[in-house]
């Protein structure tokens, strides 16, 4: 029988961008019925947050990734995926995670098994002496590397001497309209970690005049920084701690899109922002700095929402001044965003992962 074994390989498929997205692939995959599609899981936690189809096998390490003893289990994890892989031995592998991802091609040296990757964070963000060498080196002898955004493919050109590369866009759910009544919320999606910039964005909710208006930040805290009880007692401090809502994890995050009226996005280090995407899709007019990489991408500026300049946050207050004071311009630039993120409608998106992945070997 014919080899049609996918490989896909993450470090988890917990809640987050990244995880989401691995989730999309692995299940339009599936539902081709044309692979035998498999998922190893092999970070931390192995646990899984998003929905997977019935038909997609599996894989993670026998061992738990004691962090107390981070180089044996490092190399045990690399011993791992080189023997399942090799075991499995996949028509394309395709990895996500810029620093996961030397773990992947490390693991490989010597197969001739093409491994494709895929970095989905800030593309230029160092990530340390050793694993910016091992990068460099290791991400020549890829089949093939995938960018996010045009931005993306610029910086990886200069760092990488590769000749196969592809600018994917992360699938965008739709987001279907409900007869939720929308309310005074402006909303931002986003874990609780600094380089979101939630604290910024409540200051800036601070400065609007905007009686009636409240601010919700829908995320958790996550990387170990704790960040929610700093957040509130600045909220306080800046007497807005009756308008501004903390969420906390959340599955029904559709039902936020629909409820609000503006999105807001203040983050500083974007990879592909979905949920600037997610947002234009259920309508809503975004204001986001124009941070690297990823907001350029989906929003025209003055179009179908507002990229400001980074730490312009004098501009970011009178941007969102103007939506909360303009229902028609709100209405005007939803609809334009609606229309301009179908070019990251799902099906179209992983059939270019497809194309690239399986057809371009």
């Amino acid at each position: 029988m014919e080899n049609n074994k996918v490989c896909f390989v993450i470090h988890s498929l917990q809640a987050g961008g990244m995880e989401r997205v691995m989730s999309e692939l692995i299940n339009y995959f599936s539902c081709t019925k044309k692979y035998e599609v498999h998922l190893i899981l092999y970070g931390l936690k192995r646990d899984v947050f998003y929905k997977v189809h019935h038909g997609v096998i599996i894989h993670r390490p026998h061992f738990e990734f004691d962090n107390t003893k981070r180089i044996l289990s490092t190399i045990k994890t690399i011993r791992f995926l080189r023997q399942k892989i090799k075991e499995l031995n996949p028509i394309s592998t395709l990895s996500f995670g810029e620093r996961w991802n030397n773990l992947v091609l490390l693991s490989l040296l010597g197969t001739s098994i093409p491994v494709y990757v895929s970095d989905r964070a800030q593309p230029d963000k160092s990530l340390g002496t050793k694993d910016d060498f091992l990068r460099k080196n290791l991400y020549p002898k890829a089949k093939g590397i995938i960018a996010q955004t045009s931005k993306a493919l610029e910086i990886f050109d200069k760092m990488y001497k590769h000749s196969n590369f592809k600018v994917i866009g992360n699938p965008i759910r739709h987001i279907d309209d409900s007869n939720l009544e929308k309310k005074n919320y402006i909303l931002m999606v986003g874990r609780y970690i600094e380089t979101k910039q939630q604290d910024k964005l409540i200051c800036i909710f601070s400065k609007l005049n905007a009686p009636g208006w409240k601010l919700v930040l829908l995320g958790y805290d996550h990387l170990k920084q704790e960040n929610q009880k700093k957040w509130e007692a600045l909220a306080k401090e800046l007497n807005v701690e009756e308008s501004v809502i903390f969420t906390g994890k959340k599955s029904n995050v559709e039902d936020y899109y629909n409820k609000s009226k503006i999105f807001a996005f203040t983050s500083k280090s974007e990879g592909f922002p979905n949920v600037i995407g997610e947002a234009m899709s259920a309508s809503l007019p975004v204001v986001a700095y124009d941070c690297v990489a990823g907001p350029s991408d989906l929003i025209n500026n003055d179009e179908n929402g507002f990229l400001i300049p980074m730490d312009d946050e004098n501009l970011f207050v009178t941007k969102l001044q103007y939506l909360i004071e303009n229902q028609n311009v709100r209405e005007e630039f939803g609809k334009k965003g609606k229309n301009s993120i179908a070019q990251f409608e799902l099906d179209y998106i992983c059939k270019q992962f497809e194309d690239f992945i399986i057809f371009n070997q």
